[in-house]
């Protein structure tokens, strides 16, 4: 470059200063759009890399749970459970066996009985005319029309039997309750012949227990095992054990105890229900003869215990008799074989164990722990 003067000398170098000036501004700005351009690829490549990770996100969903309420039993209150989750449900209970339906009538109870008595004796005409006229107080109850479709049976007269049994049916559980399911039982399976039984029902051997102790009178305890044959199908409302006793006066006549007495016999099954644990089931018979007043005792005396016929029957079947003593076979018109094995065993006082209960004689005494 050539100078001229002073002049031109400061021209060219303002010159020079305006370049570098531009050159210095162009180098800046290079350097601000370089670090942009950094900035850039840096925050597109954090961009990428964020793209490429998985994301949980977690919302709270609101879940609608029902509160379940338990329809409670009888008896037990109805508790609802506090906290949104399935109760612990109680266990189901074991079906109740049905129970036999009442008689609602008093009267046509009074004729139902007289007419199972009569059944029972072999009065069958007798047993018709009562249940009959039950049937008229009471047409619909279910025991009336189930005695009466057992006195047919006993008879023999299969159809008019079942025309009583399916009246009971059609009554249903809520009307017969457990005569329901034995009327039933009737309808499919038919009628056995209640000689069928003969062999495989019978009377064992009775046990009579005098209680020497007793208050107020005299005290006589029965236990009377019904043996059953095993693989035996049995409808214990067809069977009957029955227990008359005999008493002796002062003059020493022997009677049978009368109708007004029937209360001092008192009798009640070991077990119930039927399960014929080991074959058997035992009847408890507790008899108590009253002390007399002084004027009754004056004119009939104090009586005392002789003895009891014991009979077991099946739809009116008599089955088995035991007597004791055997002449009171013949006074009420039944057969005995006079064999010995029906002989019964007298528990007296030096036979038993000291620990013997005679409200119990039964069972044994539990031991002491």
């Amino acid at each position: 470059m050539k100078f001229d003067g002073v002049g031109d000398f400061r021209q060219a170098q303002g010159t020079m200063k305006g370049q570098r000036l531009f050159v210095g501004a162009c180098c800046g700005l290079g350097l601000v759009a370089f670090s942009q351009l950094l900035v850039a690829g840096m925050a597109l490549a954090v961009r990428m890399e964020e793209s490429r990770e998985v994301k949980i996100v977690e919302k709270e969903v609101e879940k609608i749970v029902p509160i379940r309420i338990n329809v409670p039993v009888e008896g037990e209150e109805l508790v609802r459970p506090l906290v949104k989750e399935d109760p612990v449900l109680p266990p189901v209970p074991a079906p109740e066996p049905l129970e036999m339906p009442g008689i609602v009538d008093p009267r046509s109870e009074r004729l139902v009985e007289e007419g199972r008595k009569a059944r029972i004796a072999g009065d069958m005409g007798m047993a018709i005319v009562k249940l009959e006229e039950a049937l008229q107080e009471s047409p619909e109850d279910p025991t009336v029309l189930y005695e009466l479709g057992m006195v047919h049976e006993s008879m023999e007269v299969f159809d008019k039997a079942s025309e009583y049994y399916e009246r009971v049916f059609r009554l249903g559980v809520s009307g017969a309750g457990g005569l329901y399911q034995a009327a039933a039982t009737k309808l499919r399976d038919g009628f056995a012949q209640p000689a069928d039984m003969i062999g495989k029902v019978a009377l064992g051997r009775v046990r009579i227990f005098n209680d020497a102790n007793a208050d107020g009178g005299q005290r006589v305890i029965l236990t009377v095992p019904v043996q059953k044959a095993p693989g035996e199908e049995l409808d214990t409302q067809d069977m009957e054990v029955s227990v008359l006793f005999f008493n002796k006066d002062a003059k020493g006549e022997i009677q049978k105890l009368q109708d007004d007495q029937q209360h001092w016999a008192v009798p009640s099954w070991a077990s119930l229900p039927f399960d014929w644990a080991g074959g058997e089931e035992t009847l408890r018979m507790d008899y108590n003869i009253p002390e007399q007043d002084a004027q009754t005792a004056h004119l009939f005396g104090q009586p005392n215990y002789y003895g009891q016929v014991v009979t077991l029957t099946y739809k009116g079947e008599v089955l088995d008799v035991q007597a004791w003593p055997r002449d009171l076979a013949a006074r009420i018109g039944q057969v005995d074989d006079g064999g010995m094995d029906d002989f019964p065993e007298f528990l007296q006082g030096d036979m038993l164990p000291p620990d013997f209960d005679p409200e119990n004689p039964l069972l044994m005494p539990l031991p002491e722990r």
